[in-house]
């Protein structure tokens, strides 16, 4: 209908990032035939702000033109194949075209034009569909502005995606405060300077920071904190732990938890998060002594058996600390519990099954789907225990992100794979884990020659002793998380009813002094940064900055690989020892656990204690951010799975239902689906130590390890 010489698509939105301040415009030479059925490359340019942002200019082979009946196709001439095919006039014309139409029917549209003698001509529009949320283009400036060193480890090895804007401000005064006090605690009033550590982000990235003059005094005290941290008695980390920061923590908690809400100003609330976020990072700040008492007593134990005593036969040494009781074990052995006294009743177990939303399914006073009363207030009250014990372990420390006390669905979906029978008995798992610990120590200590064996017996009791410390330790930090999502849940409500945001999980986008300023429409500040949010979780933070510089001698202590990876094969930490072939299930949070199945493998940025429910149905582990001695190393070893760990790029780089070889012995994992491409082995720095928090200074691990070695011996 249109005797056109250049037809096209036009999109109002940007299909790609989503962001809808941009349009783009594909054309070709001739009819639109050719573009829509895809027999052409198409020149594409976008446009924003009324001015040609990017535009790529393809050779053009074929063209579609009209035939006195119906239309055939034709070669470009050699000198139009090269030719763009719109000037940036005629694409910012066309823009203005499609905001007009976009403007009419209030969405997105997908336009069809051609142009003809009269000029354009719009063919047909159309909503586009499943188009995504806004996002910025992925940072790829990653320099500092200091001479510091930043570092991805510890804390932050449990935030793996950008901060949002409330947490980004309140965490890093916060863990200041503590990191700070713990520091002078232990190696001295002098040791730090004001502005020597914080917890600053890079392209909304948490990194810890400290100056060089900073590390250099840290490290000259180390065999100082070695000792006191690794002292027995009410000075050494536990008892601090145990007796003190433990304790201290659930105070500090329990005076919010059931405080009334509704007579407190938004300023007080602020307050409450404030004073609750700064007991989390004093806890979480203690919880870094214990992690290196794990750590090493590991490392001295599995270095010792490798050495001197693992014969051709016997198992790792990571056998010898399976079986040990922890907070997340007993988390699973509860909703295992859960789902085989619901198995019990078969209406129960019709009605959990079923694609019900959690807030129908633990309202007491409404059973559903005829379900005795009695059977369904004794189910409610079940899982409303385990959330009370439980509901607090948190999936990443960033409070914009649920916990299971105020979003059950993840927990749920983890109770119907046991509820349909699919996942291993716990108790079963862990006591022949423990039998086979107990058959293998016995074994090794009945070869061993006396002084042989007095040295593995100390370093068995001790690495035992601390196994289960760390994951007990860790499993409680989120204790004034359910109860800061209430604060600012209040605070959010409010704000929507002044106007000042849309819904109340907006206020996490929000600062403090947008808070407490008084109401203004503050929509476009949420939305923008929700988009550059999304556009920097594209990115992959390198684990040290700056790069290429002094610091590179750190790398080997963090969780994580320093730069990309291409090719087939992903490097990482063999944290767990086997080989297995699957498909992938790469998991961005909690909101997909219900997508994960039996037998894949679980792909994920980290796993914290909240994610122990989905290794009973993975048949092997891959993460981003991790080592040999973090929460999933720990797990996949009690569940008897292969882990690699510390990739960096896993959840990049794999997709859904691909089939993946995850190799725990040699911390590889190989596309199996992907083109043969040369391995980029020789670019990648792979970081084969584990990420030490505490004093997050390297010769602390070292000293610790150099320390217990020497006071081994003498005892020996």
């Amino acid at each position: 209908m249109v005797d056109a010489d250049a037809a096209g698509v036009m999109f109002t939105a940007n299909p790609t990032n989503g962001r809808r301040d941009e349009t783009v415009v594909s054309a070709a030479w001739g009819l639109g035939e050719s573009v829509v059925s895809g027999a052409v490359t198409t020149d594409d340019a976008v446009v924003s702000g009324g001015r040609v942002t990017s535009r790529t200019t393809a050779d053009k082979a074929v063209m579609t033109v009209a035939t006195g009946a119906g239309t055939v196709e034709q070669p470009v001439p050699d000198a139009d194949r090269g030719r763009a095919v719109l000037s940036d006039a005629d694409v910012v014309a066309l823009a203005a075209l499609g905001e007009r139409i976009a403007d009419h029917f209030g969405a997105p549209q997908d336009v069809e034009w051609a142009r003809g003698p009269d000029g354009f001509a719009i063919v047909q529009s159309r909503p586009i569909t499943a188009l995504p949320e806004p996002e910025t283009a992925p940072p790829t400036d990653w320099s500092v502005p200091d001479g510091a060193l930043y570092a991805r480890a510890s804390i932050v090895e449990q935030l793996p995606d950008p901060l949002t804007p409330l947490f980004e401000e309140l965490i890093d005064p916060a863990v200041t405060r503590s990191l700070t006090a713990m520091v002078r605690e232990f190696l001295g009033e002098d040791v730090l300077a004001d502005g020597d550590i914080g917890l600053p982000t890079v392209n909304g990235y948490a990194y810890y920071r400290y100056t060089r003059a900073a590390m250099w005094r840290m490290t000259s005290r180390t065999v100082s904190a070695v000792r006191l941290i690794l002292g027995r008695g009410d000075d050494g980390a536990q008892a601090r732990w145990r007796d003190r920061a433990h304790p201290a923590y659930v105070e500090a908690v329990a005076r919010w938890a059931d405080r009334p809400l509704a007579g407190l100003s938004i300023p007080e609330l602020l307050d409450g998060v404030e004073e609750l976020l700064g007991a989390g990072a004093t806890y979480y700040t203690a919880v870094q002594t214990i992690i290196p008492i794990a750590a090493s007593s590991e490392i001295l134990l599995t270095r010792f058996y490798e050495t001197a005593v693992r014969r051709d036969g016997d198992p790792p040494a990571a056998t010898l600390l399976l079986g040990f009781d922890s907070a997340p074990l007993r988390a699973e052995r509860s909703l295992y519990t859960i789902a085989g006294w619901a198995r019990g009743h078969d209406a129960l177990a019709t009605v959990l099954l079923a694609d019900h939303p959690a807030a129908a399914l633990l309202d007491p006073a409404h059973p559903l789907g005829g379900v005795d009363p009695a059977v369904w207030r004794e189910w409610t009250d079940r899982f409303h225990a385990h959330l009370r014990a439980h509901g607090h372990t948190v999936y990443n420390l960033d409070f914009a992100n649920a916990v299971p006390a105020d979003d059950p669905a993840p927990l749920l979906d983890a109770l119907r794979f046991f509820l349909r029978g699919e996942g291993a008995d716990p108790v079963e798992r862990q006591r022949r884990s423990a039998a086979r610990r107990d058959e293998t120590a016995a074994a090794v200590r009945g070869r061993l020659d006396p002084l042989r064996r007095n040295l593995f017996d100390r370093l068995l009791r001790w690495a035992q002793s601390a196994a289960p410390l760390r994951e007990d330790a860790l499993a409680d930090i989120g204790l004034a998380w359910p109860h800061l999502r209430r604060l600012l849940r209040e605070i959010g409500g409010r704000l929507v009813g002044a106007g000042t945001i849309v819904a109340a999980d907006d206020v996490y986008w929000l600062r403090s002094a947008e808070i407490l300023a008084p109401p203004q429409d503050r929509s476009a500040d949420v939305a923008a940064r929700r988009a550059q949010w999304r556009g920097r979780r594209r990115a992959t933070p390198p684990g040290l900055l700056p790069q290429g510089s002094r610091w590179e001698a750190m790398e080997r202590f963090m969780p994580t690989a320093t730069t990309e990876q291409t090719g087939p094969v992903i490097r990482g930490v063999g944290a767990s020892a086997g080989q297995v072939t699957a498909p992938a299930r790469v998991l961005g949070g909690p909101a997909d656990f219900g997508r994960m199945r039996s037998g894949d493998v679980l792909v994920a940025s980290i796993t914290t204690p909240a994610w122990t429910p989905l290794f009973a149905m993975a048949s092997g582990v891959v993460t981003d951010v991790g080592g040999p001695l973090s929460h999933s190393s720990i797990v996949a070893r009690e569940y008897g799975i292969p882990a690699v760990l510390g990739t960096a790029v896993a959840t990049r780089r794999i997709t859904d239902d691909e089939r993946i070889r995850v190799d725990g012995d040699a911390g590889t994992v190989t596309l199996l689906d992907a083109p043969d491409t040369p391995d980029a082995d020789a670019a990648t720095r792979r970081i084969s130590g584990p990420a030490w928090p505490g004093l997050v200074v390297a010769g602390a691990a070292v000293g610790a390890v150099a320390l217990l070695v020497r006071r081994r011996r003498r005892r020996s």
